[in-house]
């Protein structure tokens, strides 16, 4: 029997919370908390895997048109990751047997602190 795959994506933010960041980081954390209850409640006809990533290359950089803000988040957007890091993460969840459920992957850019 196939049993149901869901793959969310969340947040390092959802690990550790930063300065500034409480609601976001909240937001964060109940993904992983909907994944893991949806693992207890419905049991073994269901796989769950929580990707959380780091900073990776996206269009969130140019989410502000404030001149400070813009540059800030540029800066902090060299060290990203290619979007691609979260594309072979979702691969190696899919590909997994029917009886392997990876729960959580976290990856980040090497130099991102947490």
């Amino acid at each position: 029997m196939n049993k149901v795959l869901i793959i969310s994506i969340s947040s390092v933010a959802g690990h550790k919370v930063s300065p500034a960041s409480s609601v976001y980081a909240d937001t964060k954390f109940a993904v992983r908390a909907i994944s893991q209850g949806l693992r207890m409640e419905v049991g073994r006809n269901i796989r769950t895997t929580v990707i959380s990533p780091g900073l990776i290359d996206s269009e969130l950089k140019h989410g502000t048109s404030e001149a400070t803000s813009s540059q800030f988040v540029n800066e902090v957007y060299n060290d990203a990751i290619s979007a691609t890091s979260i594309a072979n993460a979702v691969t190696y969840v899919i590909e997994q047997l029917n009886d392997v459920d990876v729960n959580e992957i976290v990856l980040r850019p090497t130099v991102q602190e947490f």
